[in-house]
Formats: structure tokens, C-alpha cells, sequence
């Protein structure tokens, strides 16, 4: 890790203040940073399109009428004479009209499983939203497959992934992010660590395998993927879970970026260079 001075980040018209400026991400690491987020980005608004298609969760090879192994289902049905979006949840019924199942649209509210602005493009139009998913789709693996080989050469692979050392202070570090104290040595502490290895080493993996498992044409010549998920329409739960588990993930990373000192942040992956917390002097 470079590390410079105040004079030496004066002389590279870098701004002045705090601790040293430490080198953090190199080209590679933010590069595909912003590849994977326009990626991930265009894959949730174009996969909710083709999930409007059909807006229900299986479990299991089949689904239809005649299987009882359905876990989600959005629509819209007729309560009290009067039409309400319904969103069913293992068996459990909300009231989610306005939201899920009957939308806005225009002057009035629409049957949809989705909001025109939740979805790309807008409008309900199949063809499109699955071109754009598989373009950025195949984005996402591309930029993946180069990370892993950029990393094992420059050396971030080591800097993801935590140490058993490291694994010990776990409850330390869990106590020290409840209380908001954090540590701005340049290093990633271990719960950054479990998250970004969680989520390139296995949310990204599952989310190409479960979307592989769908293709009747992959699984025509790879069917132990069917065996893997335990069939099509469960990796296709999984598929949707992963999607949540990720957004759910990127609420949290944009809260510690804002937690933590967001132009900090943003500068060190924009930039690479990050401004390390002043050492306390006795």
C-alpha cells in the first residue's frame, strides 16, 4: 500500500487534511467497482420486467395449477367489489395495491406486478427487458472473471479476504460498527471483508448458476445443474432471493459510505487514494 505525505499529496494536487493519503484501490478494483454497479443496476430493472411475465416464486421442477409449491405470488383480485393488489407471501395475503400487484399508471391504477419506474424499459415489453438482461448479464461475468484475474495479480484477493486471525476480533468489530466507530487506516476491517467475499465469492457465483439453470438450452447440456438447484423453478427462487440478498446488501454499503465520511469514500473509488485517520499522539 502506497502511502504519502502532506507535502508529497500537495505536490500531486491532492487535497490537504487528516492523516497520510494511503493508495487503497487500484485501477482494476475501480474499474470493475462501477461496471459491476451499472451491471447490477440494469439487471434488477430489466429482471423485474421479466418477472412481471409471471410473478410468482416455485418451489421445485414444475409449477402450474396442479402443484401446491408456490412461495410468492403477486396479482390482483376483487375484495369487497372493489379491485386491490394482493402479494401473497407462504400462504399469507397483504394489501399491496398502490405498490405490488395494481399499480399507478397514467390517471388511474393499472394490473401489474410492478410500477412502470421499478422497471426497464418502463412499459410492459418482454423482448426488450430480456435483451437488456442478458447484455448486462453477461457484463457482470465478464468484469467478474477480470477482477479475479487482476486481483490475484496486484494482490487485492488477499486484502478480501479474512484472516482466521482476523475472524477472532469478529465481536469486536460487530461492537465497534453498532457504537459507529470506525477505523480509517485504508485497511478493510473484517466485516467488510465477509461481506465483499460473500458477495463475489458466493451471491455473484449463485446468481450466474441459478440463471443458467433457467436456460432450457444450458441445462439440455449441463442437467446437473438441474440436480444442483433442485429444479428450474427453485433456482429461479434462489435467483430472486439472491437479487434481494444484493440490494439489500448495496442499502447497507450506502449507509457505511455515509457512516464512514462519503467523500472519503467516494474518493478512494474514484481516485484510489483514501485519507487515513490522524495517529493520537500521547
Amino acid at each position: 500500500m502506497v502511502t504519502l505525505t502532506e507535502a508529497e499529496a500537495s505536490e500531486n494536487n491532492l487535497p490537504k487534511g487528516g492523516g497520510a493519503l494511503v493508495y487503497r484501490q487500484r485501477l482494476a478494483t475501480r474499474l470493475t467497482h462501477w461496471l459491476w454497479a451499472i451491471s447490477l443496476f440494469f439487471m434488477l430493472l430489466s429482471g423485474l420486467q421479466i418477472f412481471m411475465a409471471r410473478p410468482d416464486l416455485y418451489i421445485g421442477q414444475q409449477s402450474g395449477f396442479g402443484f401446491d409449491n408456490t412461495v410468492l405470488s403477486i396479482g390482483a383480485r376483487q375484495v369487497d367489489g372493489e379491485m386491490q393488489g394482493v402479494t401473497t407471501l407462504f400462504g399469507t395475503s397483504f394489501d399491496t395495491t398502490g405498490w405490488l400487484g395494481l399499480v399507478p399508471q397514467g390517471d388511474g391504477l393499472a394490473r401489474k406486478a410492478f410500477p412502470g419506474w421499478l422497471t426497464v424499459p418502463g412499459y410492459r415489453d418482454l423482448a426488450t427487458g430480456r435483451v437488456v438482461h442478458f447484455f448486462f448479464a453477461w457484463l457482470l461475468v465478464a468484469t467478474l472473471f477480470v477482477w479475479l484475474i487482476a486481483s490475484a495479480f496486484n494482490g487485492h484477493l488477499r486484502e478480501v479476504w479474512p484472516s482466521g486471525r482476523e475472524l477472532k476480533h469478529l465481536p469486536r468489530d460487530v461492537a465497534d460498527h453498532l457504537r459507529l466507530r470506525f477505523v480509517h487506516d485504508g485497511r478493510y476491517n473484517v466485516l467488510q471483508k465477509l461481506s465483499y467475499a460473500g458477495v463475489l465469492f458466493v451471491a455473484l457465483p449463485l446468481m450466474i448458476l441459478t440463471g443458467l439453470t433457467m436456460s432450457p438450452g444450458v441445462v439440455a447440456k449441463f442437467p446437473i445443474l438441474l440436480d444442483v438447484f433442485g429444479g428450474r423453478q427453485t433456482a429461479r427462487t434462489l435467483h430472486f432471493v439472491v437479487m434481494i440478498a444484493l440490494l439489500l446488501f448495496f442499502v447497507i454499503h450506502i449507509l457505511m459510505v455515509v457512516l464512514a465520511g462519503p467523500l472519503n469514500e467516494l474518493r478512494s473509488i474514484v481516485t484510489g487514494w483514501y485519507r487515513t485517520t490522524p495517529e493520537k499522539r500521547p
